[in-house]
């Protein structure tokens, strides 16, 4: 991802930090040439032991300032709640960011029985590492069963497993793209039409040529279960494609990273058989989880209403809601992702919130201004 950041124009910073040669911890940063404050962005990390976090900030800090940031914004992909990290990033003047730079609500799917994820709150991990970027989420490789593409099917919500039926009655056909570079411009002109609908702001076109220039397609030389690729599904109906995605494929997890669909078929459910395609496919690689990434925050009682149609009660812990069914707060930009997402069934996993480290008074500013943008998007 680095490498896709630079060609987007972001300068960047590799870093390690070892103690007597031993390889301790690793950062990944890029600067971020926003208007609103230039800064130093820490996705996925830093992945630190117990100690280092002073040389690695004293490092940071000195890279930002001379790169003329005001603020250092961190989001280390670890659990809500686990271990000491938050703690340890307060006691070093972190603050809680006004906005997220990682979704922090992500939705999954376990395609292995135990769930790979399941003990992610446990201080002690699990055997052999399976998530790039976070050596927290464990499993032990060994002690795992594939589950089946009919169990899966069972445990969806019935009105998704009716709309992925009406894709296939409908005559929508989905293809992997074979050379996703030649077929990016059938993405892109969906997902600019997406953006118009929808009204969220886009990486650019030049972001998504670079993901998919640099990670190379499953179809490649690269086989998918030992190096990150990238694959640019397509749905198609009465010669033309409808909706599209692109994903990402590592260490046994398939990741949904980007969607797109068109307003003049809104009534034909391509999406749904698109992302039904892509987690068998999953499947057939042997992935161990299908993340659907980032979905609205959802209380313990939303949480059960989404979970009722699919799973037994008290499968969760979480006890039944008499509300009415709502997918969650309307207002919210995620709530109709949202209802698509969970519709699949799976789980919740709730990440540590974003962190920022004020370098300049002026990040005070730009805290305002995005206080004031976080509060007017509805987040």
């Amino acid at each position: 991802m680095g490498e896709v950041y630079r060609d987007v124009g972001n300068e960047i910073v590799r870093l390690e930090i070892r103690e007597r040669n031993e390889l301790i911890g690793i950062c990944f940063g890029h600067i971020v040439p926003a208007r609103r404050g230039r800064h130093l962005s820490i996705p996925y990390g830093p992945i630190l032991g117990t100690g280092g976090w002073g040389l690695l900030l004293e490092e940071l800090t000195h890279f930002a300032k001379d790169a003329g940031c005001t603020f250092i914004r961190m989001s280390p992909f670890l659990p809500l709640h686990h271990g000491s990290t938050e703690l340890t990033m307060t006691q070093q003047g972190f603050r809680p960011s006004p906005l997220h730079l990682l979704a922090e609500h992500l939705w999954y799917l376990p395609l292995v029985e135990p769930d790979p994820w399941a003990n992610t709150c446990h201080t002690e991990p699990v055997e052999v590492s399976t998530h790039a970027g976070n050596g927290l989420l464990r499993r032990a490789q060994d002690d795992t069963l594939p589950m089946t593409k009919e169990d899966i099917f069972k445990e969806m919500r019935a009105t998704t497993r009716n709309l992925i039926r009406r894709a296939e009655n409908e005559d929508v056909t989905i293809t992997v793209s074979d050379d996703p570079i030649r077929d990016m411009p059938l993405f892109l002109a969906l997902h600019d039409e997406t953006r118009k609908r929808h009204g969220f702001t886009p990486y650019t076109d030049a972001f998504f040529h670079a993901q998919l220039k640099h990670f190379p397609s499953p179809s490649s030389q690269f086989p998918v279960p030992s190096s990150p690729s990238c694959s640019l599904y397509l749905a198609h109906y009465q010669n033309e494609v409808i909706a599209a995605s692109i994903h990402m494929h590592f260490a046994g997890e398939t990741s949904y990273h980007h969607g797109a669909s068109s307003q003049k078929y809104r009534n034909i459910p391509a999406s749904y058989l698109l992302q039904w395609h892509a987690i068998q496919d999953a499947l057939a690689r042997s992935d161990h989880i299908y993340n659907f990434w980032g979905i609205a925050p959802l209380s313990r009682d939303e949480q059960a209403i989404f979970l009722q149609e699919k799973q037994p009660k008290g499968s969760w812990g979480i006890p039944l809601s008499p509300c009415k069914k709502i997918a969650c707060p309307a207002r919210h930009p995620f709530a109709g992702v949202t209802t698509f997402k969970t519709g699949f069934g799976g789980k919740l996993l709730e990440l540590q919130h974003c962190m920022d480290l004020p370098l300049s008074p002026t990040y005070y500013l730009t805290r305002s201004f995005e206080t004031l943008r976080k509060w007017r998007r509805g987040f």
